[in-house]
């Protein structure tokens, strides 16, 4: 299988992040993807390639131009307030909540990232949006191959995506890599294109681009929000809304499940993907479903991820894989490549 590789990842590397209310190394760190990326050299499992040439105005396709700009420049605006700013990450402090306008953009500095964000846990860095946007740029680029006849592409990069809505970042995620890819493919003429979420946490920024659509038919299998991140977003009653109605599919599970319930509801995720006939499917692959993981709460084991892409390769559908979470490091090669290969092999 043909990877697209960000190698300029290594340019976001967050010092702390806030967990449980104290700050603690963060679990999003490089040697995830260069597991991964050892993992795909050791096994042979297709060529890796850097991304195309990319214009920033596909970015514009799924996130606000307002939000664009402030993660561009936030990093210069943060040391522009104290030069003593370039030894330590950002973090956000302030938040609008009900009642609170967010349209108003705001000059402080410290309030715009509050705006544009919904937990303290996401560090900003100087290299957080060179590294982002290489990775928006693989997963497009990985499209674009399955565009030209590819069945399937791999986007190895991080930060993820996921939880980045279309003006808001949180999650470790500043740009959603997932539905860049998805409307890539749309933008290519393909008419509904299916994003499935496999990772532990909800998809809530993937949801929140594309609520409203029905050209994109969202599907997600995650910890149940009533108890997990980002808990406030991903329950079984939210089916999109407009012309979306119907094409929002939250697979909430509770902590503990196990491989066979976690396929079971795999398998109903596919049923529908393929009653609302998707073209093309965009899988968010988390990795963060492991037993060992330490901020999550499932019990897939190593091999149960072959048989995950076994399952996805029966779809017949071209297939765009996006790599997400997953923070048991010293696993997450193995299970990742897990379901490349028994996507090949099927």
């Amino acid at each position: 299988m043909l990877t697209i590789y960000n190698d300029r990842h290594v340019l976001h590397q967050g010092k702390v992040e806030m967990f449980r209310g104290e700050l603690v190394p963060c679990f999003e760190v490089p040697a995830r993807v260069d597991h991964v990326k050892l993992e795909l050299e050791r096994r042979k499992l297709g060529a890796l390639q850097a991304p195309d040439a990319f214009d920033d105005a596909l970015l514009a396709r799924v996130h606000a131009p307002r939000y664009l700009d402030f993660i561009a420049h936030a990093w210069d605006e943060w040391v522009a307030l104290d030069p003593a700013n370039a030894t330590r990450d950002a973090l956000p402090s302030y938040w609008p909540t009900r009642g609170m306008r967010t349209d108003v953009l705001p000059k402080s500095f410290p309030a715009r990232m509050g705006l544009f964000s919904f937990d303290a846990g996401t560090p900003l860095m100087a290299g957080s949006w060179a590294a982002s946007r290489h990775g928006a740029a693989c997963a497009w680029t990985a499209a674009q191959r399955v565009i030209g006849g590819e069945r399937a592409a791999f986007a190895l990069t991080r930060p993820p995506g996921h939880h980045a809505g279309p003006d808001f970042f949180g999650g470790y995620c500043f740009l959603n890599n997932a539905a860049v890819a998805a409307q890539a493919l749309r933008d290519a003429g393909i008419g509904r294109v299916a994003v499935l979420d496999v990772d532990y946490h909800h998809g809530n920024g993937t949801q929140a681009i594309f609520y409203d659509r029905d050209d994109v038919h969202f599907a997600s299998l995650h910890g149940d929000p009533l108890t997990d991140y980002p808990y406030y977003l991903g329950h079984a009653d939210e089916r999109g809304a407009g012309r979306g109605e119907g094409f929002n599919h939250n697979l909430p599970l509770p902590r503990g499940t196990g491989f066979a319930a976690w396929r079971a509801a795999l398998k109903t995720a596919l049923e529908r993907i393929a009653a609302v006939k998707a073209g093309a499917l965009v899988v968010s692959l988390g990795v963060d479903t492991f037993e060992g993981d330490p901020i999550s709460g499932f019990r897939l084991g190593s091999d149960d991820y072959l048989r995950m892409g076994e399952d996805l390769a029966r779809t017949g559908l071209p297939t765009v894989f996006v790599f997400e979470g997953g923070y048991a490091v010293d696993d997450v090669g193995v299970n990742a490549v897990n379901v490349l290969e028994g996507f090949a092999q099927a």
